[in-house]
């Protein structure tokens, strides 16, 4: 096989968040000093592309920089906004394969080497890693090792398999190869960017990896400033039709969209009523555009957002840990338990 250089972009856009970033630079650091015999830091890319920080990111980025970490680091003049960074990332991107890791988010230990070795074991579309939610130690709050590799030489399968995890940039390595000439600026404006990525390069791939291994540690509740039901309902559901045409089948979208109905959206409307966050109504409505047909949102999730509240709390517990179970995150919901007990 040849290697393109680097065969790896590893592309963090960052805003305002140095204290999440210096800790995101250091355990890459380490990952990079670590790596496994047989493979070498030309084939791995890191660029930081700051949205016009204001905070001390510059003096974090020089501070990694100086340990001798080749890393290229962009500034824009102003922020202009999450879309358009993360599009930029991918945009500069040199290497075959492009990872969009969040300025908060974690490799864990060892995930590096892994993924450059699986990177070249074969020509993938897109890699899909599992991530899990930490809130203070990533290392004392890991669910655990395990989780077996699925590969998928249909698109639709795989991206029914991976559900919301299409949604989470840092969870997906794209391959650029496969999407040349691509302006990833092109779809901006819906805040999910990645996800017409992930669709493009899966639809175009040969075969795509689901690892079931958590390899990526997620600052847990650290994202927001967008309504949940109108960017992962109504955008997401015009992002998956409009690629009907390109190969993504009405069964496939049907099967990711139970997926997203058992055991992602369910935390969400329950996290909805806990905080008194939003309007209901507008949630409800949005989900009804969407779902209002399917027995699923009406017996599943409509409970949440039409009971009483404290008959929707109990409700929405009950659908959120049956929905874990189902979706095989019950490991990660007892780490979770675990961890908040030994607090």
């Amino acid at each position: 096989m040849i290697i393109a250089s680097p065969l790896l972009t590893i592309a963090i856009p960052t805003w305002q968040r140095a204290s999440f970033l210096a800790l995101t630079l250091a355990q890459l650091h380490r990952e990079v000093t670590l790596l496994s015999s047989g493979l070498s830091l030309d084939q791995i890319e890191i660029v930081v592309s700051d949205n016009g920080s204001t905070d001390n990111t510059l003096a974090v980025v020089e501070s990694v920089q100086s340990l001798g970490f080749a890393l290229r680091y962009v500034r824009n003049a102003e922020n202009m906004g999450s879309d358009a960074n993360i599009a930029q990332c991918f945009n500069l991107a040199q290497g075959q394969y492009v990872m969009i890791l969040g300025d908060d988010d974690l490799l864990v230990d060892g995930a590096l080497s892994w993924l450059l070795q699986t990177l070249m074991r074969r020509t993938w579309g897109v890699v899909c890693l599992r991530p899990y939610g930490f809130e203070s130690d990533f290392r004392r709050e890991y669910p655990g090792a395990g989780g077996k590799e699925i590969e998928f030489s249909d698109a639709g399968d795989f991206l029914a398999a991976i559900g919301s995890f299409m949604t989470l940039i840092s969870s997906c390595v794209i391959n650029k190869s496969l999407l040349v000439g691509q302006d990833a600026r092109e779809f901006c404006g819906g805040n999910l960017v990645q996800v017409h990525l992930v669709i493009r390069a899966a639809l175009k791939g040969e075969h795509n990896l689901f690892v079931r291994r958590y390899w990526v540690a997620c600052q847990r509740n650290n994202s927001g400033g967008y309504d949940f039901a109108k960017v992962f309902v109504l955008e997401l559901g015009r992002v998956l039709d409009s690629y009907h045409s390109a190969g993504l089948s009405a069964v496939a979208i049907y099967r990711l969209e139970t997926r997203l109905l058992l055991s992602y959206y369910p935390f969400y409307m329950l996290r909805q009523q806990l905080g008194r966050s939003g309007d209901m109504n507008t949630t409800f409505a949005y989900f009804s555009a969407r779902f209002g047909h399917r027995w699923l949102f009406r017996l599943w999730l409509a409970p949440i957002l039409q009971l009483p509240r404290p008959l929707a709390l109990l409700w929405g517990a009950g659908v959120t840990l049956i929905g874990r179970i189902i979706s095989g995150d019950l490991r990660r919901g007892m780490a979770f338990i675990r961890n908040r007990l030994h607090c």
